[in-house]
């Protein structure tokens, strides 16, 4: 499941989905969300947030995981086709053009991701369709590390 973008199906008629994330402690809403966001097409490929990114989003003490270990977690999850480690990105310019060579068909989001309008933009700049799965209403990674005492 080692996913280089350039490994990517590249048959048109291949319907890739493409999800990201940070995927730290998986919990049932992240099973739940790519559980649906296969569905709307033929391939899966979740591009995996580093470490280095995670830390400057959430805080020093995370991840809990490495992306590695991230990596291995979701290799694990039936649904999920490929997955492409995310190296640290400095613009959003960089991340559009990773997402142009990838060529999804879908991006998926979850209900009420704080940047939605920017991935909605980004979407339609490369000619893929934004679909918004509804949350799943379950304790979030941080909610989680609260209550096991991480965070």
């Amino acid at each position: 499941m080692d996913t280089n973008y350039e490994d990517v199906p590249t048959n048109p008629n291949t319907k890739i989905v493409l999800v990201g994330g940070c995927f730290d402690i998986l919990h049932f809403g992240h099973f739940s969300f790519l559980q649906k966001a296969k569905t709307l097409g033929d391939h899966l490929l979740v591009l995996l947030e580093s470490d280095a990114t995670i830390k400057r989003l959430k805080g020093e003490g995370r991840p809990f995981h490495t992306q590695v270990e991230r990596k291995q977690m979701l290799s694990a999850i039936s649904c999920v086709d490929e997955i492409y480690m995310l190296p640290p990105l400095s613009s959003d310019q960089e991340y559009v053009s990773l997402l142009t060579s990838l060529h999804p068909s879908i991006i998926a989001l979850t209900e009420g991701d704080p940047i939605m309008e920017k991935k909605i933009q980004q979407a339609e700049l490369i000619g893929a369709k934004a679909v918004v799965i509804p949350k799943i209403h379950s304790p979030s990674t941080s909610q989680l590390a609260k209550l096991l005492g991480l965070e």
